[in-house]
């Protein structure tokens, strides 16, 4: 229960997973917000099991391997930037649930389901926090099943909530004031994206 919780907390405090979300589902709508939310759930999954099984110890004896994936994500959200800033300074129809742009169809919905899974499986704060998570949970001794109840109940839960994220991104009123202030929510957006991208390449 306290590993849900700590899950929980995490996903309440705004991150690069949900505000990345709620771009794709204002601005591109339903299906591809949910498609991109399913992404960040088997990211979420991939890393907890990564992380049973040793990715810790892992991190813990490699440096490298934990600079590495501070470069892919910080790269990747300063893609994710420039891409904010472009739909910020370019007028575009607004995609909602019911209808679907051209710049849309381009895109699968395999598409972005893997850049929701490229997103979650490149970014530090999901790895520190599935970190913490089985190590509140998962003492040494506990049995093998505990580990699992871990794995399987959080990844539902980060699964769950996205697509919840993802429904409410989506509806009308969210979608009518996204409309209204499409160029400065991107704006903030690419922002925020650029501070935090920057911030995995500089730091140590």
């Amino acid at each position: 229960m306290l590993s849900y919780a700590a899950l929980l907390v995490g996903l309440i405090s705004p991150g690069p997973a949900l505000l990345g979300l709620m771009g794709v589902s204002l601005d591109r709508g339903r299906h591809a917000g949910q498609r991109f939310a399913l992404g960040i759930g088997t990211g979420s999954f991939s890393i907890g099991l990564l992380t049973l099984t040793g990715l810790s110890a892992v991190l813990a004896t490699y440096a490298d391997a934990m600079t590495a994936i501070r470069i892919f994500g910080g790269l990747y959200l300063l893609w994710m930037s420039y891409r904010a800033f472009r739909t910020a300074f370019h007028k575009a129809p607004v995609a909602n649930s019911e209808t679907v742009s051209e710049a849309t169809k381009q895109i699968t919905g395999r598409g972005y389901y893997l850049r929701g899974l490229a997103l979650h499986l490149t970014n530090p704060k999901a790895i520190l926090t599935w970190i913490a998570i089985i190590s509140i949970g998962f003492s040494e001794g506990a049995p093998l099943w505990v580990g699992a109840a871990i794995v399987i109940g959080c990844g539902l839960l980060s699964t769950g909530i996205h697509l919840l994220y993802a429904t409410a991104f989506s509806t009308a009123p969210a979608i009518s004031i996204y409309r209204r202030a499409a160029n400065w929510i991107n704006g903030v957006l690419g922002v925020f994206f650029a501070v935090v991208g920057l911030r995995l390449l500089v730091n140590r």
